[in-house]
């Protein structure tokens, strides 16, 4: 999303818990800097430390005194049958697939109201929030992505006066690192969200890219509250 993003024509900032990027993004980085009309910097940041989340996001808006969208998209995933889940493991999960997605989104607006900057925000949520996940035991993980949803309703009705709107994005099953760790932990995962799907398939992360540029651009001006759902036709059975 993000190559995507500097290659439509935005400054972005990826924020992330590693204190140095992987190696994929820096091979991103030379690219957008290069090739696109945007830019990609990178920022050590834990969403789960609200002060420091602020303090970037200013110093980020402060750079053209405007901050213009934001997709927040921090999520991590724990494999666990209900029974044997830990009030510490809920609270870990829920601390940053829920409340640090909240605080980005607030410490985005915060800027944009001080600016004076109308923006977009996407939360990333997941079709999870709205089903359960046939073959994998991942109570939190679904329940934190339909609070997710609730949220951006929520902030949608608050914050719309002031110019931001806020949608979420409901992805089906993508193809990702931690989902190829849930392929590990259960072997015979991928066959049946393979068979969920009305496309016989999973989804790749670039499927994803231009409902990000729609939703943060002014192609969406008139959608705010929403949820899009892309996921194969996996939620319309």
């Amino acid at each position: 999303m993000a190559e995507a993003i500097t290659e439509a024509g935005a400054e972005v900032h990826c924020f992330d818990i590693l204190p140095e990027p992987e190696d994929d993004f820096i091979a991103t980085q030379e690219l957008a800097n290069k090739a696109h009309i945007g830019k990609l910097f990178y920022h050590h940041v834990d969403v789960r430390d609200p002060k420091l989340l602020n303090d970037v996001v200013e110093k980020i808006a402060s750079r053209n005194n405007r901050l213009d969208g934001l997709v927040a998209a921090a999520g991590v995933q724990q494999v666990t049958e209900a029974i044997d889940y830990t009030a510490d493991d809920v609270t870990k999960m829920m601390d940053i697939n829920y409340t640090g997605v909240f605080m980005t989104a607030q410490a985005a607006a915060r800027q944009m109201m001080a600016l004076n900057s109308p923006g977009s925000i996407v939360l990333v949520a997941s079709m999870s929030g709205m089903v359960a996940n046939k073959g994998l035991n991942s109570p939190v993980y679904n329940s934190s992505k339909a609070a997710v949803i609730q949220l951006g309703r929520n902030l949608a009705m608050e914050w719309g006066k002031k110019g931001i709107r806020v949608n979420s994005l409901c992805p089906g099953h993508v193809i990702t690192p931690m989902v190829e760790k849930n392929f590990e932990e259960v072997p015979e995962l991928r066959k049946i969200w393979e068979r969920e799907s009305m496309l016989g398939r999973l989804s790749r992360p670039e499927e994803f890219t231009g409902a990000a540029i729609f939703m943060l651009s002014e192609a969406s001006s008139y959608m705010t509250g929403s949820t899009l759902v892309i996921d194969g036709g996996h939620t319309a059975w």
